[in-house]
C-alpha cells in the first residue's frame, strides 16, 4: 500500500488502536486530511489493518440522535500488520510459542462433513497441466501460491490425490491444513529430490511456492511437502531433456560405432516421498516417509498423522530450546556491546586528552610566534618616533597594515578558543 504523496506530516507510524479510535471520533475525511492521505486510501488502510470503521452515513443518523453500535476492534493474529507506517515496513504481530497439544481425545469429523477436495487442491490440477518441464521431468507451474507438490506430468495426478487424502485425515481430527499466514516468513525445509541424496548443489530446477503448507495441531504448525522422488539412471540428452536410455526404442548398432552420448542423470523415479518439517527459525526438525513402491502410500497415511500428532511435543521442545539459546545469546551480545562501549568511550577520552593537549600546545606556539612578531611592531613604533613626519606617516601605515595580518596576542582570546578533553 503506497500513497504517492509528498508530506511534512511527522506522524508516519499510526498504530491500529489509533486509527480505530480516531476513524469512530471524527469522519474519514477530516482523519484522512491529518495524514495528507485521501478518504478512499485511509478506508484501505482501515481494511489491511482490520480496523472496523463506521457504514456510510454513520455521521448523518448520528447528528439526528441515531447512535449506532460501535463494534470492537479485533485482535490482531499472528502476522498481522500493527500499525500503518507510512515509509517504512510496519511492525507485526508476532507468532506465540507453540505449547503441547492437549492430550485429552477431540471429537472426529465425520467424512461426510468434509468436501470431496481438500480447498488447498481445488483448482491445482489445471496448474499442473499447463506447467513446463524441467530437464529432468519436474513440474514447474506459473502460479506460486498453491500446494506444496512437486512431481513430474506421469506422477502429479497421484500426489495431489495423496495429498487431499492426507489433509482431509488431518481435518478429520481437528488439524487445520492451510498456507502459512501472510507476514509469518516462516522457514520452508529445503527439498532433495534424489533418493539417495548426493553431494550439495547450488542450484535446483525445483519448482517451490510462495507460502508454506501448513497443518496445525494444536497450536503447533508443521510444514508439507508431497514431492516425487529421484533416481540416478543412464539417460541421453533429447529434445531438451533427458531421457532414460531403458526408455528408448532399440537402435541397430552400427559397424564401428564405440561411442555413446548417454550418461548417468537423476531422472523421476514414479515414488513419491511426504515429508514434514519444522517451519520455526531455530527448531531444526525434519520427517521423511518414503515409497518403496509407487501406490504405497494410501495404506500409510493414517499411520503417519498419528506420528505428526505425537512428533507435536518434540517441535515443542525444539522451540522451547531455540528460545533459550536466543536468550543466552542476545545476552552474551548485550555484555559484549556494554564491555565495547565501555572500551569505546575510553578510546575517546583518550583521544580527547591527546587532541586538546596537542591543540594547547600548537596554541601557545602560535601565540609565541605572534607575541615575537608583537615586539617587532613596538620597535619598529618605537624607532618610527624619531623620523620625520612624512617618513614616521608612511611607516605607521605600513605598520597598520602589517598587524591586520597577525593574529592576536590576546591570551586569553587564544585560551578561550581551546577545548577541554571533556569538550570534545
Amino acid at each position: 500500500m503506497e500513497e504517492n504523496t509528498t508530506t511534512s506530516n511527522k506522524e508516519t507510524r499510526v498504530s491500529r488502536e489509533q486509527l480505530y479510535e480516531e476513524v469512530w471520533a471524527e469522519p474519514m475525511i477530516t482523519v484522512a486530511l491529518k495524514y495528507e492521505v485521501s478518504s478512499s486510501f485511509l478506508a484501505r488502510i482501515c481494511t489491511w489493518l482490520n480496523v472496523p470503521r463506521p457504514e456510510r452515513g454513520y455521521w448523518a443518523k448520528l447528528a439526528v440522535g441515531k447512535v449506532s453500535k460501535r463494534p470492537p476492534l479485533p485482535e490482531a493474529a499472528a502476522g498481522d500488520e500493527l500499525e500503518w507506517n507510512r515509509y517504512g515496513q510496519a511492525r507485526r504481530a508476532k507468532l506465540p510459542p507453540p505449547k503441547p497439544p492437549q492430550r485429552k481425545k477431540t471429537k472426529r469429523r465425520d467424512r461426510s462433513e468434509l468436501p470431496e477436495r481438500h480447498p488447498l487442491l481445488q483448482g491445482a490440477q489445471q496448474y499442473f497441466d499447463e506447467a513446463r518441464e524441467t530437464s529432468n521431468g519436474y513440474l514447474r507451474p506459473s502460479k506460486r501460491l498453491m500446494v506444496d507438490v512437486i512431481a513430474s506430468k506421469q506422477t502429479c495426478s497421484r500426489a495431489l490425490d495423496v495429498a487431499n487424502e492426507l489433509f482431509l485425515l488431518f481435518e478429520e481430527r481437528g488439524h487445520t491444513v492451510a498456507f502459512e499466514r501472510h507476514g509469518l516468513s516462516l522457514r520452508r525445509y529445503a527439498v532433495d529430490e534424489r533418493e539417495k541424496g548426493g553431494r550439495d548443489r547450488n542450484y535446483s530446477e525445483l519448482w517451490s511456492p510462495s507460502r508454506d503448507t501448513i497443518v496445525t495441531i494444536g497450536t503447533v504448525l508443521i510444514g508439507l511437502t508431497i514431492f516425487e522422488m529421484s533416481e540416478n539412471v543412464e539417460a541421453e540428452y533429447q529434445d531438451g531433456k533427458y531421457v532414460r536410455v531403458s526408455d528408448l526404442p532399440v537402435r541397430k548398432q552400427r559397424r564401428y560405432e564405440s561411442y555413446s552420448w548417454t550418461s548417468m542423470h537423476d531422472l523421476t523415479s514414479g515414488r513419491l516421498c511426504i515429508q514434514a518439517y519444522s517451519p520455526y527459525h531455530r527448531a531444526n526438525w525434519v520427517r521423511q516417509w518414503q515409497e518403496t513402491k509407487a501406490g504405497d502410500f494410501p495404506g500409510k497415511l493414517s499411520a503417519i498423522v498419528k506420528e505428526l500428532k505425537r512428533e507435536a511435543v518434540t517441535i515443542v521442545q525444539l522451540v522451547e530450546e531455540g528460545e533459550r539459546k536466543a536468550e543466552i545469546e542476545r545476552q552474551q551480545w548485550e555484555a559484549k556491546q556494554v564491555i565495547w562501549r565501555r572500551e569505546e568511550e575510553e578510546r575517546r577520552r583518550i583521544k580527547a586528552i591527546k587532541d586538546s593537549r596537542e591543540e594547547l600546545s600548537e596554541i601557545i606556539k602560535a601565540w609565541a610566534k605572534a607575541k615575537r612578531i608583537e615586539d617587532f611592531f613596538a620597535d619598529v613604533e618605537r624607532r618610527a618616533a624619531n623620523l620625520e613626519e612624512n617618513q614616521k606617516t608612511a611607516v605607521l601605515e605600513r605598520l597598520a597594515l602589517a598587524r591586520k595580518m597577525v593574529d592576536t596576542t590576546d591570551a586569553l582570546r587564544w585560551l578561550a578558543a581551546w577545548k577541554t578533553p571533556e569538550e570534545r
